[in-house]
C-alpha cells in the first residue's frame, strides 16, 4: 500500500496498560491495512504491552527515563513516522469498526488534520470541536451545567484522536513542548490554519472516549491546565489568529492584550 494511504499511530501510557491493551486489540480487529506502525510510549514504569509481536502493524514500545509531556511524547514517536498521516490517540479510546480507515478516506490535500466525532461514555456527543478558548469561553464553559457537543463554528480539535497530515505537521514543527499538558493541541490547530492548513471534523466517524477530567480533581492538573491557558493567551500565535478572527476587541476588555506577548 502506498505511503500516503498508511498511518503511523502513537499512544502514550501514563499507567494505564490495561486500557492501552484494549485499544490496541480495538486496532487489531478494526484498523485493517491503514495502520503500518503503533508507537507505544511507556511514560511512567509499568510492564510492556500484552501480545507484542502478533499484531498485523508494527508495535515500537518506547520508555522515557523520566516523565514528559504530551507534545514531547507524540514528537518523538513522530520521529518513527514514514507514511502520509500519523494518528494520536488516547489511550482510553475504544473503536467498534475502521474508524481510522473512514478518517483517512475522508481527507483532501489541502488537509493538515482530520478528527472524527467524539462520544462520552454515555453515548452522547462531546465538545471536543470547539472555540478558541478566550478567557470569557472559558469561564462560560465552566458555568454551563447542561451538557454541549462539537461547536460546528469550531477553531480547533481536541487531541484524543487526531489524524495528522505528516507534511503538514512536519511544516509547523510538531506539537510546541513548552506546554507540558493541556492547549498543545489548541496551539497546533491555530499553527497549522495559520500555515494555510484545512482543519477538518468528520461527524460521520465515531469514536468513543472514557474522559478523565484530571484537571477537575487534581490540584496538580489544575495547575497544568492553568499554566497552559497562560501561556496561550500570551502567545503570538493566539493573538495573530485573534486578528484573523477580528476578536481582538473583546479579548483587550478581558484585560489581555497583544503588548504582553510572550517572547517566541
Amino acid at each position: 500500500m502506498d505511503d500516503a494511504a498508511q498511518l503511523t499511530a502513537s499512544v502514550v501510557s501514563h499507567g494505564q496498560m490495561r486500557l492501552v491493551n484494549t485499544l490496541i486489540a480495538d486496532l487489531v480487529r478494526h484498523a485493517g491495512p491503514v495502520l503500518r506502525r503503533l508507537v507505544v510510549t511507556v511514560n511512567v514504569t509499568e510492564a510492556e504491552p500484552a501480545g507484542a509481536g502478533s499484531e498485523p502493524f508494527e508495535l515500537l514500545v518506547l520508555r522515557n527515563d523520566r516523565p514528559l509531556g504530551f507534545g514531547a511524547n507524540h514528537n518523538r514517536a513522530f520521529r518513527h513516522c514514514d507514511t502520509g498521516w500519523f494518528a494520536v490517540l488516547n489511550p482510553d479510546l475504544r473503536l467498534a469498526d475502521d474508524a481510522l480507515g473512514q478518517l483517512l478516506a475522508a481527507g483532501e490535500p489541502h488537509d493538515g488534520l482530520i478528527a472524527p466525532l467524539i462520544l462520552n461514555a454515555d453515548g452522547t456527543p462531546a465538545d471536543a470541536a470547539r472555540r478558541l478558548p478566550t478567557p470569557f469561553q472559558v469561564a462560560s464553559r465552566r458555568l454551563r451545567r447542561r451538557p454541549h457537543g462539537p461547536d460546528p463554528d469550531f477553531d480547533w480539535l481536541a487531541g484524543m484522536c487526531l489524524l495528522l497530515n505528516s507534511e503538514a505537521f512536519r511544516s509547523v514543527g510538531g506539537f510546541d513542548e513548552r506546554y507540558f499538558m493541556y492547549c498543545e493541541d489548541t496551539d497546533l490547530c491555530l499553527r497549522m490554519q495559520l500555515a494555510g492548513w484545512h482543519l477538518r471534523h468528520v461527524a460521520s466517524v465515531r469514536l468513543l472516549h472514557d474522559a478523565r477530567r484530571d484537571s477537575h480533581r487534581s490540584t496538580r492538573f489544575l495547575g497544568w491546565h492553568v499554566a497552559s491557558l497562560s501561556r496561550l493567551w500570551t502567545s503570538r500565535v493566539f493573538w495573530t489568529y485573534l486578528l484573523r478572527r477580528g476578536e481582538l476587541g473583546p479579548m483587550r476588555q478581558s484585560g489581555l492584550s497583544p503588548e504582553r506577548l510572550r517572547s517566541p
